[in-house]
Order: structure tokens, then C-alpha cells, then sequence
């Protein structure tokens, strides 16, 4: 069966709620996000327009750990692309690319959480000095970047679960993940890598994913 629009799905409470000026939200939503306004970031400003702050405490926290991941990637991302001559001219429409699919990851988590959603933290790229020459080295740049992809993989698929009570929710993070895994995929083949390491992808608990990206917070 094939994946529906997300659009197509939204729970008919938000529907009713949203129904007297529907097409002027969705234009005014349009008009606001630009070029991001993507089906799933308009529809969550639709959910926290509708229901506000009435999420489950669950699905916020899920939420949160997705969005400090992707807070990450996306200073990762911008980080590289203003660093001069570091991604070779052949990639950086590639990685050009990757860093507006972060920052478009960042608007809709961060939309969805509305006033929760928390700002990027400080960072540290070289997570400690272990790489120091991350934004010199497009060899450690690109280890770095399969290490963050391969990450959020890892996290969303082990997060699914947690998001089910709310089908919208879930099938943004769906999205985002299948997109992430593309991500990972064209990494490794720039690195000479296999784009895969078997038949199954094994998921990461949150512990797991923390303890790996703990070091990139300052």
C-alpha cells in the first residue's frame, strides 16, 4: 500500500476544528514558511494551532530528543558550507542540499512543539578535539556527516513506537526518516562506502543515541 499524503490523514477533530477558514490558514501558512512550507510543516502549524500545548508528554519528549539531533545536523551542515574550500566543488550541491533538508527537519519539529520547542543548543563540532580538524579535513567531515545521518536513522526508527498514538506525528517522522536514510546512503557512496550494511537497519534506544551525540553538545 502506498503512503498517503500526510494531508490526507489529518484526524477529523482537527479537520472540524480547522474547517471555517481552512484555505486562508493554509494559504497565510504558505506565504509565512516560503519555500518550506512543506504538507507536514503546515500541518503542524495546523495541530498546534488546533490543540496548543495539548500533546502528550510523550510525543513532546520525543520530539525535543528528534529536534536536538536535528539542531546538530543543521549547524553541521551550515558550518561546512561556509567553511571555504573544505567540500570539494563536485559535493557541495550535494551537501548543499542535505543542510536545507536539516534546516527544513528543524522548522517542522520545532512548529510542532510550538512554544516547547527548545533553541539549538551551544555546540561543539569537534566534540572535544577528538576532531579537531572537522571543518578543515573533508575527510573527517564526511565521517562526521555518515556518523549523523546513520545516527538520526538509528534514532527515528527507535522513537517510532512512542509516536504512534498520533498517526500525523508518526508519518512526519516516517518522512523525515526514509529522507535521513537517503542522506546516509549518498554519504557513504561520496566515501567510497557501501550505502548499506545488510538487509535489516537495527534501531537506537534514546540512551544510546545520547551517549553518541553528548559529545557534540558543548
Amino acid at each position: 500500500m502506498t503512503m498517503k499524503s500526510i494531508l490526507s490523514t489529518v484526524d477529523p477533530e482537527i479537520t472540524e476544528r480547522l474547517v471555517a477558514n481552512r484555505r486562508e490558514f493554509f494559504r497565510s501558512s504558505a506565504l509565512k514558511l516560503g519555500a518550506m512550507a512543506s504538507a507536514p510543516l503546515v500541518l503542524a502549524m495546523a495541530s498546534q494551532q488546533a490543540f496548543g500545548q495539548e500533546l502528550p508528554q510523550e510525543i513532546v519528549d520525543v520530539l525535543t530528543f528528534a529536534l536536538t539531533l536535528e539542531h546538530i545536523e543543521d549547524a553541521f551542515y551550515r558550518s561546512g558550507l561556509e567553511a571555504d574550500g573544505l567540500i570539494p566543488d563536485e559535493y557541495v550541491g550535494i551537501f548543499n542540499q542535505i543542510g536545507k533538508h536539516e534546516a527544513a527537519h528543524v522548522a517542522f519539529l520545532s512548529t510542532a512543539l510550538g512554544s516547547a520547542a527548545i533553541d539549538r543548543p551551544a555546540l561543539d563540532l569537534t566534540a572535544g578535539g577528538k576532531y579537531a580538524d572537522a571543518l578543515e579535513n573533508f575527510d573527517t567531515y564526511l565521517t562526521l556527516s555518515q556518523t549523523f545521518e546513520d545516527l538520526g536513522v538509528a534514532a527515528y526508527k527507535g522513537q517510532a513506537g512512542n509516536l504512534i498514538s498520533n498517526d500525523d506525528i508518526l508519518q512526519a517522522a516516517l518522512q523525515i526518516h526514509s529522507v535521513e536514510a537517503r542522506h546516509a546512503a549518498i554519504v557513504r557512496k561520496i566515501g567510497g562506502k557501501k550505502s548499506w550494511d545488510g538487509a535489516f537497519d537495527e534501531p537506537m534506544t534514546k540512551e544510546e543515541v545520547l551517549a553518541a551525540a553528548t559529545p557534540f553538545l558543548a
